[in-house]
This record gives C-alpha cells, sequence and structure tokens, in this order.
C-alpha cells in the first residue's frame, strides 16, 4: 500500500473539476479518492497511525467543504 499524505501546497493537483448538467463541480481525484476510500476501513478498524488520522480529518473536512460548494453551485442553476 502506499502512502499518500497531501500538503496544502499540492493539494491543487488532487482536485478536479467535473462538468455535470451544466454545472462544474469540485471532486478530488482518482488518487486521492482512493486514499481516502484506503483510509476508511483502516479507522474503523483502530489502525491509522496519528498522521492519517489528522489526514484523514483533513480529508473529511475537504470533503464536507465540496459538499457544500457544489450544492451551492447546484442551487443556483
Amino acid at each position: 500500500m502506499t502512502t499518500l499524505i497531501v500538503r496544502p501546497s499540492s493539494l491543487l493537483s488532487h482536485i478536479r473539476v467535473e462538468k455535470l448538467q451544466n454545472c462544474n463541480l469540485f471532486k478530488f481525484n482518482d488518487e486521492l479518492q482512493t486514499r481516502m476510500e484506503e483510509l476508511l476501513p483502516r479507522k474503523k478498524a483502530d489502525l491509522l497511525t496519528p498522521e492519517e488520522i489528522i489526514e484523514l480529518e483533513e480529508l473529511g473536512e475537504l470533503d464536507r467543504i465540496f459538499t457544500h460548494i457544489n450544492a451551492m453551485l447546484v442551487a443556483q442553476r
């Protein structure tokens, strides 16, 4: 398993914009989505390192921000 710890300075390379029904939505790229999916079951099994706990919390927060922004964008249509 490859460890991917995303730092704010490299975050832009892990974000993509996807056009859906004339609306541009923010999403994780495949690499970042896969990383989040790797961390979630390890969290349930209580196997995360302290660094991975922080990483998953940050990814979760970014996911919530994207959800909020995307909902606002869709509502404006």
